[in-house]
């Protein structure tokens, strides 16, 4: 549903000492991705007229890391939420409403949002919390009527509103035609010396405005990011509540509590995971794979039937159905396999393409090739692609026998049912179903003699 009437700002200058990072808080990651981000794709399912989002510390490494289509607004001096929002204040409507969410409450959901958002009329609309402790948060103070009058931070609160169990989130529903005038009458006369956007609830009330509460249904939602120890929290919520969704959705988790989803994973029926397995980017899993445990998967696409050991890491690779791979097996980039492919125990596959049934058992690296079908690659073989400047390609035709520990230096072409013997530096081409030979020639040294150490 589109709001055209609707305008977000997104608080994001701050510069968290408390995460002790010469990172921009903002830009530590939960689920992968950095928590600005994560919001923005929040703000934008709401598909409202106007995304603003206030940085200031760190802006150029903000800049660079969220590639996101936003009105980027720098707040040179972080002089309170209510300062951040007038900076912005000029890229804003004259009519309709603003939402103000906060850059580092990174598991807001667009339907808390909508809820907020959704109310006709021109009232302020509050989202709070009941948090088990309150510490630290601002206090909603309502009269005995029971509506909300004012928002106290803990550093102004008097004893008897610390005693309130209710809390502010930072995230309100303000309308557009009373901002600039109530930001206008901001002061900073508080123990921070800062100018709240909190204080505008006690104006609206003043002005005869309607302030709605909203109680957010999960703490967690509406929870900031102030340390590690908070970021770290959250992530163990968001990677249970996805494990929760995917073993709904049929997938096996062989322990729920240690597997993390940091990106998007699209699975079929009868697809198994082991235990400590990390799964990063796009990442697709047909009918009836099964990851071993500690494996590492980022950006690929496995076939149905196929089968990855522990220890292995692939990234941006794509395998065909039934393949086997691992364990301590690496696929990098560009790297294809065929169906029935099997890539055994440390092999490395980089810009490579195997053939229906070769295999690559043993301890071999296979980078800038093209590999046939039903070729077997033995243990200790290597392609040299690279001379020191340039990649060069290597083609392996279907059905060759390549000895173990072959080097096979690139540009070079071994064609179909060639074999090379093992211990061979194949420089040159090697013709269709001949043997190819490159090493010198045993020799034995009569009256050699071992040195031995003294016997004492």
């Amino acid at each position: 549903m589109n709001r055209p009437d609707l305008d977000i700002v997104i608080l994001a200058a701050g510069k968290g000492t408390r995460m002790y990072s010469k990172m921009p808080k903002v830009l530590h990651r939960i689920g992968g991705r950095p928590m600005l981000e994560r919001i923005i794709d929040t703000a934008a399912a709401l598909k409202p007229r106007t995304i603003c989002a206030v940085i200031g510390h760190g802006k150029d490494q903000v800049l660079d890391t969220v590639k996101r289509d936003v009105v980027w607004v720098e707040q040179t001096e972080q002089l309170g939420t209510g300062h951040a929002v007038k900076t912005a204040l000029p890229h804003l409507a004259d009519t309709g409403r603003t939402l103000v969410l906060a850059g580092d409450v990174p598991l807001i959901d667009a339907a808390t949002l909508a809820a907020l958002v959704d109310a006709p009329g021109d009232e302020v609309a509050l989202l709070t919390d009941l948090p088990d402790d309150p510490t630290g948060y601002g206090r909603i103070v309502r009269d005995e009527a029971g509506k909300v009058t004012a928002i106290v931070e803990e550093k102004d609160a008097d004893p008897a509103q610390k005693i309130i169990k209710e809390t502010n989130t930072g995230i309100l529903v303000l309308p557009n035609k009373y901002l600039a005038g109530w930001l206008s009458r901001l002061s900073n006369g508080n123990a921070q010396g800062e100018y709240y956007l909190t204080d505008l609830i006690a104006m609206a009330v003043s002005d005869g405005i309607a302030v709605r509460p909203v109680q957010v249904r999960a703490s967690h939602l509406a929870a900031g990011i102030n340390n590690k120890v908070q970021l770290a929290e959250l992530e163990r919520i968001f990677q249970a509540e996805q494990a929760a969704e995917l073993l709904k959705a049929g997938l096996t988790l062989r322990d729920p509590a240690r597997f993390d989803l940091r990106g998007r994973l699209k699975h079929g029926q009868d697809v198994v995971i082991d235990v400590n397995v990390v799964l990063e980017g796009e990442v697709e899993l047909a009918d009836g794979v099964e990851i071993g445990a500690n494996c590492v998967i980022k950006n690929a696409k496995i076939g149905a039937g196929s089968k990855i050991a522990a220890f292995s890491h692939l990234e941006d690779c794509q395998t065909g159905q039934d393949t086997r791979i691992g364990p301590y097996a690496r696929l990098r980039p560009n790297a294809r396999l065929s169906d029935g492919v099997h890539i055994g125990n440390f092999v490395e596959v980089k810009n490579a393409t195997l053939g229906e049934g070769s295999k690559a058992n043993h301890l071999a690296y296979i980078g800038d090739a093209t590999v046939g079908r039903k070729t077997n690659i033995g243990a200790g073989t290597i392609v040299a692609n690279y001379d020191g400047v340039n990649k060069h390609h290597t083609v392996i035709g279907d059905e060759v026998r390549i000895g173990s520990n072959t080097v096979l230096v690139a540009p070079v072409t071994v064609a179909s049912r060639a074999t090379t013997g093992a211990g061979s530096a194949i420089t040159q081409n090697c013709p269709e179903g001949k043997l190819a030979l490159a090493r010198a020639r045993q020799t034995i040294i009569e009256g050699w003699v071992r040195p031995e150490k003294e016997r004492k």
